[in-house]
């Protein structure tokens, strides 16, 4: 999937489990292929009534996309790590992320209620509130939470909604997350191949890799 904020197309990731008896409030969908876990506190059953609301203000930060660290190779080493205890090869791995990192906005600013989108190096701003958060059901049983922001004002090419994903369900700072965003609120959903992950921007590849590899 091409990933722009100046097309319509939404851009999206997720995880966790969940139980399909609980399913009244999840959205279903018919993959599920961003399966991994970050830390011991990520649920592996989400309980609705455990899950809260959160503001912006958990990701207010600068952050930095993943996929040029990918591609110039400086996320090598974690691939050999993930290689090392995991059922796929180090290319294979790269591959993977290849697809799931894949983006064209190389950072993230998130200040306030606004939120700025540099694509080659070209801010792109949207004013954001919250829109409530989703329960996420895979096909596997895996789940996630979705929490979703709606556009109130700004740039044109702003997309009209964005959705966080970091593996957590209350109010929390995060030290990463994956970023969906487009102007189709339900199509983002079902986007579960493609999730561009950031990291701070303050942050060198090379310790951005040594976080990676201590999950």
């Amino acid at each position: 999937m091409k990933q722009t904020i100046f097309t319509k197309a939404g851009v999206i990731a997720a995880a966790a489990l969940f139980a399909l008896a609980t399913q009244t409030t999840a959205q279903t969908t018919k993959t599920e292929t961003h399966n991994h876990s970050h830390a011991a506190s990520e649920p592996s059953l989400i309980n609705k009534a455990d899950v809260q609301d959160r503001e912006l203000s958990d990701w207010a930060d600068d952050w930095q996309s993943l996929y040029p660290l990918l591609q110039d190779g400086t996320l090598d080493p974690v691939m050999t790590h993930k290689a090392e205890s995991g059922k796929k090869t180090a290319e294979e791995y790269r591959a993977y992320y290849e697809v799931g990192y894949k983006t064209d906005v190389e950072r993230i600013l998130i200040d306030d209620s606004t939120v700025t989108f540099f694509q080659d190096g070209q801010p792109r701003l949207g004013q954001y509130t919250y829109d409530g958060y989703e329960i996420l059901t895979y096909e596997s049983g895996s789940q996630g939470v979705r929490y979703v922001f709606k556009k109130m004002g700004g740039d044109a090419a702003a997309p009209q909604f964005i959705q966080f994903s970091d593996h957590e369900i209350v109010p929390t700072k995060v030290d990463h997350y994956h970023l969906y965003w487009g102007n189709d609120r339900a199509a983002l959903l079902k986007e579960v191949t493609n999730w561009p992950t950031y990291f701070p921007a303050n942050l060198s590849g090379d310790e951005v890799a040594a976080r990676m590899m201590a999950h």
